[in-house]
């Protein structure tokens, strides 16, 4: 019984229910509109009929007179067919006709029956068997009564049978509905409720379900996979969450703990003269790398929940990279790293100019940075650009140990550094704000063998031509 009622209270068997009753009203207005509609173009035509009958026998007396249309009439009742024909005196006696015996007192009126005439024919056998009619009744001189009729008992099993017909199809129709909703309808609740479950397990925290995909294609599979896809963007986050909570622990604690020790040295101090200047210029110095950090994980942030790219527009690529890499040469040169600006051209596409030009800086940051550990040849460092399968690629490339390719998804999470030590400055976040920045211009960061080295890629899809006119590279 809690079964029923838990089913009933579910929309799918509320909505079949309604479709049911609906259904059902209409089908049995139908029924009864054609049903209605069929009797009474039968009455119509049964007296159409009668009444052309009728003119006839008027016609044979108005020429012969009663004789002529008791004979008329006698011929006429001796013929099969439905129409019945009575001739009666002054006295109600049956003088001719096909009638054997009809409703008392049916003769004293005049004109056409409304209600049908019950009545019985010569030569029926056994019981009385009762016939129905509608008929006329004209007075004739002398007080004679003549009623002309015709049977409907064909007009009416043919209205039974339709009205049994339209019965029989609101049956199967019903029958037909409740078959559909037994074996779709259960379907349906039987996927609504592994969905139901598999949003039960991720509610308890557990991210790893995924919401059922039967392979049909229908709207269920399409609301899954798209929510699959949600789920997936969420676990993902949750995970970052979660590893940027760990690497915040390990790689902010350090510069936190430098900056008490200090501020605590600097206070236990008994000696008056000690340089208090050039301790609060290091814990400035510490506090600016830490804001800087928190300013590059909020940039991320932002740029990661952004879903528009209202603030891009299209400007030409060339002059962006042309000026990061003059800006950035002598940073490089200084560190003892070779700077080359190679191959521009002008090209059009959808940017936001400080975000390219903080990723690019990011990416030549880091090439000098863990570029510089080769041995073999002296540390390089170039910038450049190609077009290559309808996209624009902005490349950073170095001679130096590179990244292997098992890690090089894995380092462009927040705060994840292949160095253990964590000897080099910097916390591991200028590839995933590279990563984030590309993602809202519609690109990617790819990471690719530079042999030897590392090549970081900004690769931006081509814009369409009659949005950019593109100068080919010269």
């Amino acid at each position: 019984m809690n079964r029923i009622k838990s089913l009933l209270r579910t929309t799918a068997v509320r909505l079949s229910a309604l479709y049911v009753i609906l259904f059902g009203l209409v089908a049995v207005g139908l029924s009864i509109y054609m049903t209605s509609l069929a009797v009474s173009m039968l009455t119509d035509q049964t007296e159409q009929t009668l009444s052309e009958e009728v003119g006839n026998i008027e016609h044979a007396y108005q020429h012969g007179g009663l004789p002529l249309l008791v004979r008329t009439i006698d011929r006429r009742s001796r013929q099969p067919g439905a129409f019945l024909y009575l001739v009666a005196d002054p006295q109600g006696r049956f003088l001719a006709g096909n009638v054997q015996s009809i409703e008392p007192g049916l003769l004293s009126g005049s004109g056409l029956l409304r209600n049908s005439v019950v009545y019985s024919r010569f030569g029926d056998s056994g019981e009385k068997v009762k016939h129905r009619a509608i008929a006329t009744v004209i007075d004739l001189p002398n007080g004679m009564k003549l009623l002309v009729g015709r049977d409907i008992g064909e007009p009416e099993k043919f209205i039974t049978i339709i009205r049994k017909a339209l019965m029989f199809a609101l049956a199967a129709m019903a029958a037909g509905a409740l078959l559909i909703w037994f074996f779709v309808g259960r379907r349906a609740l039987k996927r609504i409720d592994q969905v139901t479950a598999a949003s039960q397990r991720l509610m308890a925290g557990d991210l790893t379900g995924r919401l059922p995909v039967s392979g049909a294609g229908d709207e269920f599979d399409r609301l899954s996979a798209n929510l699959n896809v949600m789920l997936e963007r969420i676990e993902e986050l949750d995970n970052g969450l979660r590893q940027v909570s760990d690497n915040i622990a390990h790689d902010l604690k350090t510069p936190l703990t430098r900056l008490r020790n200090r501020a605590d040295e600097a206070l236990s101090r008994r000696d008056k003269n000690v340089d208090y200047r050039q301790t609060l210029e290091a814990i400035i110095s510490e506090s600016d790398q830490l804001i800087r950090t928190f300013n590059a994980i909020l940039m991320i942030s932002r740029i990661e929940a952004s879903t528009s790219v209202e603030h891009l527009e299209k400007l030409d690529a060339r002059p962006i990279v042309e000026d990061v890499g003059e800006l950035y040469g002598p940073v490089a040169e200084e560190a003892g790293v070779r700077f080359e600006m190679g191959k521009t051209f002008d090209v059009e596409l959808l940017l936001n100019r400080e975000l390219l030009a903080q990723a690019l800086i990011n990416l030549i940051d880091n090439a000098v940075k863990y570029g510089a550990t080769t041995t073999e040849k002296a540390p390089q460092v170039s910038l450049f650009m190609e077009q290559k399968d309808g996209h624009i690629n902005i490349c950073v490339s170095d001679n130096g140990m590179g990244i292997p390719p098992e890690d090089r998804e894995r380092v462009t999470k927040r705060f994840v550094r292949l160095e253990d030590s964590r000897t080099k400055p910097g916390f591991g976040i200028g590839l995933s704000l590279a990563k984030a920045v590309m993602k809202l211009h519609g690109g990617e960061l790819v990471l690719e063998d530079a042999k030897p080295g590392l090549k970081a890629v900004l690769s931006f899809p081509e814009l369409p031509k009659e949005k950019a006119e593109q100068k080919k590279p010269s």
